[in-house]
C-alpha cells in the first residue's frame, strides 16, 4: 500500500482576464508522502500559493485531479468536502490580515472548534484552546489579548494553533515566515518541525527563500509561470540542479564564506513571459542562456533523469 497522502495529476487553474486566460497553475503533478514535507519555490507570481489553495479547494481548479488518501476530492460535493476539510488546513502568509481583529486569542483559536461542532460544551472547547496555546508556545496570560497587541511571531503562532485545532493530517504552509524577523522565523520553523515529528503531520511548504526550504523540506518542487520545472529531494536539488532556472536560483543564494566571493552569480536576462495565453514551448525559453529551437516548439513533460529527480528541460541528461 502506498504511503502517499496527497497527489495532484495535471492540476490546472486558469483565471479569466480581459486578454484571455491567465494560466496560474498549468498541469502540475506533485506527490507528498505522509509525514513528509514538500517545499514549493519560485519567484513571486509563479503560482505557488494558487497551487496550495487549489489543492485545498479554497480555489476551485479548472482541470486535473487532487487525490487525498487515495480519493479524488474534486469529485466531492459541498457537504462531503466540508467534512474532508477538517483533515486539510492552511497557515496563511500574513499573520495579521488572516486574523479577525475583533476576536481575542482565545476566541480565534476556538472558532474552528465551534464552527465544526467538535465539542458539545464550551468548557471542553476552551480546555482544548488552552492545550493548543501551550503546544504552540502562547502564554496563558495572552488568552484575552487581541491581534494588534501582539508581535508577528505570536500572531503566527495563533495561525498555527488554528490550523492544528481540528487535528489535520495535511497543512499547506503558505509562506508562513516571510513576514517575520529572522530570529522569529527560526522559532516558527522549529515549531513546525517539532509539531511534524510529534503529530506525524504532512506539509506543503510554500516559500521564495531557498535557505528556508532546504532546512525544512524532504523534497522540493520548483515552479516557473504555473509549471513545475523541476522536482527532486532537497539534497539532490541543491547538489545537482538540472534545470537552468533552478541553477540560476541557487547561484543567487548568498554564501557566508569569503573564499566563495569570487564565484559569479548567474544573472538571468530577458523579461518574464506573460502567463496570459502562453504559447507552446518552455516558459523559461525567453530567459534561458541555453535555449534551442526545440525548446520553443512544444511543451516538454517532466522526465525522470535520476531516481526521484524530475525536470522538464529537454537539455537535461539522463
Amino acid at each position: 500500500m502506498s504511503d502517499t497522502l496527497v497527489e495532484t495529476k495535471d492540476l490546472k487553474k486558469y483565471f479569466k482576464v480581459p486578454a484571455g486566460f491567465l494560466h496560474a497553475v498549468d498541469g502540475v503533478d506533485v506527490k507528498i508522502d505522509a509525514g513528509r514535507t514538500l517545499g514549493v519555490v519560485g519567484e513571486s507570481g509563479c503560482g505557488k500559493s494558487t497551487l496550495g489553495r487549489t489543492i485545498l479547494r479554497l480555489t476551485e481548479p479548472t482541470g486535473g485531479a487532487v487525490f487525498f488518501e487515495g480519493a479524488n476530492i474534486l469529485e466531492y460535493d459541498k457537504k462531503k468536502m466540508s467534512v474532508e476539510r477538517c483533515k486539510m488546513q492552511i497557515i496563511f502568509q500574513d499573520p495579521y490580515s488572516s486574523l479577525n481583529p475583533r476576536m481575542s486569542v482565545q476566541e480565534l483559536i476556538a472558532e474552528p472548534l465551534i464552527v465544526n461542532k467538535v465539542y458539545d460544551k464550551k468548557t471542553k472547547v476552551y480546555n482544548e484552546v488552552s492545550k493548543l496555546m501551550d503546544i504552540v508556545g502562547l502564554a496563558e496570560r495572552l488568552a484575552g489579548a487581541y491581534p494588534h497587541e501582539l508581535d508577528g511571531g505570536r500572531r503566527q503562532r495563533i495561525g498555527v494553533a488554528r490550523a492544528l485545532a481540528l487535528k489535520p493530517k495535511f497543512i499547506v504552509c503558505d509562506e508562513p515566515v516571510s513576514a517575520l524577523d529572522v530570529s522569529i522565523q527560526a522559532q516558527i520553523l522549529n515549531l513546525l518541525m517539532d509539531l511534524q515529528a510529534e503529530m506525524g503531520l504532512t506539509y506543503m511548504f510554500i516559500t521564495h527563500d531557498l535557505s528556508v526550504v532546504k532546512h525544512i523540506s524532504n523534497e522540493i518542487a520548483v515552479m516557473y509561470l504555473g509549471k513545475c520545472v523541476e522536482r527532486a529531494s532537497s539534497q539532490e536539488l541543491f547538489t545537482a540542479p538540472a534545470h537552468p532556472y533552478t541553477q540560476a536560483l541557487l547561484s543567487a543564494i548568498p554564501v557566508p564564506d569569503i573564499a566563495m566571493r569570487k564565484k559569479k552569480a548567474e544573472v538571468l536576462g530577458g523579461e518574464v513571459a506573460s502567463p496570459v495565453n502562453p504559447p507552446p514551448g518552455c516558459r523559461f525559453a525567453v530567459r534561458c542562456p541555453r535555449v534551442r529551437s526545440e525548446c520553443i516548439a512544444s511543451d516538454a513533460p517532466l522526465k525522470e533523469i535520476s531516481p526521484g529527480h524530475f525536470t522538464n528541460c529537454i537539455l537535461a541528461k539522463y
